[in-house]
């Protein structure tokens, strides 16, 4: 909103008297909001934004330009963006009606172009963005998203942002190994579980994680270490001699979080944390 002052002037007789100021307030016949869905991010999600424009006049709003930063953020002397423009994605509504989809160029900047606001109306552009490698990963990090209005009588400028915070979870994989490869009956063979974690959260006791397998052949269990350390039975795992079903006990396996570095082009590069399982027997 826009705040004006004016004074008048009366001159008679080679003198002059002026008026007392008065003061106005102009405001805006429009109002921007923006809003993201889901309520949080991980690297590669397509995030959907609703950018809405609501004219509480009696006149309606035309030419109206949208520019959408897609959560620019300065890094070393560069600029960075943490969110690229699904192509295609874009619809745009007025008073709850699709229409024909606006004039879009991709950028960065993402730029909407020729939005109407029919008089005490609205219209909405509802789109969608990848989280890319440029968007934060660590924890307690957040995208923050702004759009800007100009045109169709806009005084000033409307903005509104969006604030994204990064999903902190435990985001786990897990590859087996044998060795060796080729056993012969009697011979010792080790299974190798590697657990890995890409969050930035770690696999707690909370978590109750708990990794099973079906021994086909059926082994014999001579030790079983986890992270190195010894495990026992029934403490840490079970294992029915029977069939071959082998599982942890559940919260006994734990994975730190991963760990983070942005590389000289500013992508964030992932370090997972790791964890090993070893089991090591004979065949039945």
């Amino acid at each position: 909103m826009a705040v004006f002052t004016n004074m008048a002037t009366l001159q008679y007789n080679g003198n002059t008297v002026r008026s007392n100021t008065v003061t106005g307030e102009m405001t805006e016949m429009l109002t921007l909001s923006k809003a993201a869905i889901p309520a949080d991010y991980a690297q590669g999600d397509r995030i959907t934004y609703v950018i809405s424009l609501i004219n509480a006049s009696d006149m309606a709003a035309t030419g109206i330009t949208v520019t959408d930063d897609l959560g620019a953020y300065a890094w070393q002397e560069e600029t960075l963006y943490p969110l690229q423009y699904v192509d295609g994605s874009a619809t745009y509504f007025v008073d709850g009606a699709v229409q024909p989809a606006p004039a879009v160029t991709a950028g960065p900047p993402l730029v909407f172009s020729g939005i109407t606001v029919p008089a005490n109306g609205n219209a909405a552009i509802v789109y969608e963005a990848r989280a890319d490698a440029f968007a934060p990963p660590t924890a307690g990090s957040a995208i923050t998203n702004t759009a800007q209005a100009e045109g169709g009588g806009i005084m000033e400028a409307l903005s509104a942002s969006a604030v994204l915070p990064v999903s902190n979870t435990a985001e786990l994989t897990i590859t087996k190994a044998l060795t060796p490869a080729t056993v012969v009956g009697g011979e010792p063979l080790t299974y190798t579980f590697t657990i890995q974690n890409a969050g930035n959260a770690p696999a707690t006791v909370a978590d109750q994680v708990v990794l099973t397998d079906v021994f086909d052949p059926v082994i014999t269990i001579t030790s079983v270490t986890f992270n190195g350390a010894a495990w026992a039975s029934p403490a840490n795992y079970t294992m029915d001699p029977a069939t071959g079903e082998f599982a942890t006990v559940a919260g006994q396996i734990t994975v730190p979080e991963a760990s983070y570095t942005q590389n000289d082009a500013g992508e964030w590069v992932v370090t997972p944390g790791n964890a090993t399982l070893e089991i090591t027997g004979t065949l039945a």
